[in-house]
């Protein structure tokens, strides 16, 4: 059974969400208002959180920030439609997904699915990939810089897990885009900047991923004792 804690001020969306999801073994729990969906975050264990936009007290803008103060928990932002500002701010704050509303519940199921099947560690032949300031464990799915452990979220993780296995190589936005997401998600090439950066930022002083004009990007650190 997969655990979900819902943020959202709707009172009727959880009971029908908890009844849908059961049937494929995601237990959703759900709290009306950020304060009480946080105090829950501090004494549960949850595989992902699903969050509203529109909240009382505080926006899910600043509950995701909260949350990634201290976790890298999978985090679904649900967004008004069409609100593409929405979901630039939600990623670059650190939400692994969006779903705009309404949405089809079978929609969210996947999306949880596929989010919590890519924070699960997966059985490679190498767990170590070692690179001059940079150190990803693939079986934990750690990274660490300069010997410090950084804290990546989900898909920060899978753009810089990707890269890193192949160094050198060009990736285009819809490369990278269709390897986070899959092509049957509604995506953007602004996220994929909106990504980088975000990863960027946390690797300094390491620079190991560069920008190839007029085709992506590319991971460009060195191999240790390459």
């Amino acid at each position: 059974m997969i655990d979900v804690l819902l943020i959202d001020d709707d009172e009727k969306l959880a009971p029908l969400l908890k009844e849908y999801c059961a049937r494929y073994d995601i237990n959703i729990s759900s709290e009306l208002l950020p304060s009480s969906g946080l105090a829950m975050l501090r004494k549960r264990e949850f595989k992902a959180v699903i969050l509203d936009v529109m909240l009382p007290e505080m926006d899910g803008f600043e509950v995701c920030r909260t949350i990634r103060a201290t976790s890298d928990i999978p985090v679904i932002m649900l967004t008004a439609r069409g609100e593409v500002t929405d979901r630039v701010v939600g990623l670059e704050i650190g939400a692994d997904d969006y779903l705009p509303k309404p949405f089809d519940p079978r929609e969210l199921v996947a999306r949880i699915n596929t989010i919590v099947k890519r924070k699960t560690p997966a059985q490679q032949s190498s767990t170590q990939l070692s690179f001059e300031a940079i150190r990803i464990d693939t079986d934990q799915r750690e990274v660490f810089v300069n010997g410090k452990a950084i804290a990546l979220t989900t898909m920060e993780y899978q753009l810089l897990a990707m890269m890193a296995s192949a160094p050198g190589k060009d990736f285009s936005r819809d490369d990278i885009l269709n390897h986070l997401k899959g092509t049957e998600t509604e995506l953007f090439s602004r996220s994929v900047d909106i990504l980088i950066s975000r990863l960027r930022s946390k690797l300094k002083p390491a620079e190991p991923i560069k920008t190839v004009y007029g085709s992506g990007y590319a991971f460009v650190a060195k191999r240790e004792n390459a």
